[in-house]
C-alpha cells in the first residue's frame, strides 16, 4: 500500500513521490511526469531561503517532467529551476502603481527570510528553458526547425500529461503561470513548457520552450521563443479580429488567443544527437 503524506509532513514521503510519478518509455527514451498539491509551509521557507526571493503563493514544488536517454542524457523542468531564472536584481522588474506596497506584503511569507527583501521580478517571468542532468551531453545551435507538419498528423497519442510548475494573480493585477504540457506518439513526442504573463495594463508575455523528440534518430530539437506586447496593443488587436466573444476579458486569460498577438523579441534553436 502506498503511503500518502499527512498534513503534518513537510516534505513528501519517497513512497508518495513514486505514487504521483507517471513514466512511459519509448524507444530509448523514458519520459516521466509528477503532480502533488500544493507545497507546505517548511519546503516553501526552504526554497524561499535557497532562491533568495518571495516565491509565488501556488507554487508545486515537487512537480516536474523530465525525458531521459538510456544512455543517461536527462532533460528536466521543474519548479525551483523555473524560479531560479527568474530576474532577481529588478533591473527588469516590471511596474504598476502599488508595486511596492505588494512587494511589501511578501516580506511576512516565510518565518526564515527577515531581511528586507531585495528587488526582484515579481511577475515571474522566468527565462527557463529546462535543466540538463550533469554529464548530459549539451544542446548546440542548429539550423534545423521543429517538424509541424509530423506533429499535426492525427497519429495515437500513447502518453500525455499537464503539469503546472508555479501560479501566481500578482495581487490581482494579473496573472504568471509556469506549465507544461507533453504529448508522446509511437516515432516522436512534443513537450511545451510555457510562462504566461498577463500584468494588467501593463505588459503580456509568453515565454515557449519546446523540446521535439524523434525516436527513430534519437535527435532532440529544443526551441525558445519569446513574445510580448503592451496591454493596450493585445486588448485593441482582441476586439478588433472578430473573432472572439464579446467580453474581452475572457480572451485576456487564454494564451492560445493571445499568442499571435504578440511580437517575438527572441527566439533560438538547439539540438543534440543521442544516437552515437
Amino acid at each position: 500500500m502506498n503511503h500518502i503524506s499527512s498534513p503534518n509532513e513537510p516534505f513528501p514521503s519517497p513512497q508518495a513521490l513514486s505514487a504521483a510519478t507517471s513514466s512511459h518509455t519509448q524507444g530509448s527514451f523514458t519520459v516521466s511526469t509528477r503532480k502533488l498539491p500544493i507545497s507546505k509551509s517548511g519546503p516553501i521557507d526552504a526554497m524561499t531561503e535557497r532562491l533568495g526571493i518571495p516565491i509565488p503563493e501556488m507554487i508545486f514544488g515537487d512537480n516536474m517532467v523530465s525525458i531521459a536517454h538510456k544512455t543517461g542524457w536527462c532533460l528536466g523542468f521543474d519548479a525551483e529551476g523555473a524560479l531560479d531564472a527568474v530576474d532577481k536584481t529588478g533591473g527588469n522588474m516590471l511596474k504598476v502603481a502599488y508595486a511596492r506596497d505588494w512587494e511589501s506584503t511578501r516580506e511576512g511569507t516565510t518565518q526564515k527570510i527577515k531581511e528586507v527583501v531585495k528587488p526582484y521580478d515579481w511577475s515571474y517571468s522566468t527565462t527557463y528553458d529546462g535543466s540538463l542532468q550533469p554529464g548530459s551531453a549539451p544542446f548546440a545551435p542548429t539550423d534545423k526547425t521543429i517538424p509541424i507538419e509530423l506533429l499535426k498528423r492525427r497519429d495515437p497519442i500513447l502518453f500525455f500529461d499537464e503539469v503546472v510548475l508555479y501560479e501566481s494573480e500578482l495581487d490581482d493585477n494579473g496573472i504568471s503561470v509556469y506549465s507544461a504540457k507533453l504529448r508522446v506518439m509511437e516515432k516522436r513526442m512534443l513537450l511545451l513548457c510555457r510562462l504566461f504573463m498577463r500584468l494588467d495594463n501593463v505588459l503580456v508575455r509568453i515565454r515557449d520552450t519546446r523540446v521535439y523528440v524523434d525516436f527513430d534518430t534519437q535527435e532532440v530539437i529544443r526551441e525558445y521563443t519569446a513574445k510580448e506586447s503592451p496591454f493596450e496593443d493585445v486588448k485593441r488587436g482582441l476586439m478588433m479580429s472578430g473573432r472572439l466573444p464579446d467580453d474581452v476579458t475572457i480572451g485576456l486569460r487564454d494564451p492560445n488567443v493571445l499568442d499571435p498577438l504578440l511580437k517575438v523579441v527572441e527566439h533560438r534553436t538547439e539540438a543534440v544527437d543521442l544516437s552515437s
